[in-house]
């Protein structure tokens, strides 16, 4: 007759690390990625808007040949000097 293992045994080559849940292995995945440089020490200043609006700025973009980070930068910095601050964005 064998021997049957004992509970400390079984309980000793268990891995005592607790399985994470899938949301923490998530953050954990996308605070690894590396910001690139222009992205440090930026916050992102988002709003919800209308479908048409996305699409105005994308044509805006292609008929001027900008970017949406250019546009909503220099409309920031008006909407800054109408209310009498410096223009920072």
């Amino acid at each position: 007759m064998s021997k049957k293992p004992s509970l400390a045994a079984a309980l000793n080559s268990f891995d005592k690390k607790p399985a994470k849940a899938p949301q923490e292995e998530e953050r954990e995945a996308v605070q690894a990625v590396q910001k690139p440089p222009s992205r440090k020490g930026k916050k992102i200043v988002a709003g919800h808007f209308d479908p048409e609006v996305s699409r105005q700025f994308k044509l805006i973009g292609a008929e001027t040949d900008r970017s949406l980070q250019d546009m909503l930068a220099e409309a920031i910095n008006d909407f800054f000097q109408k209310q009498g601050k410096p223009p920072i964005a």
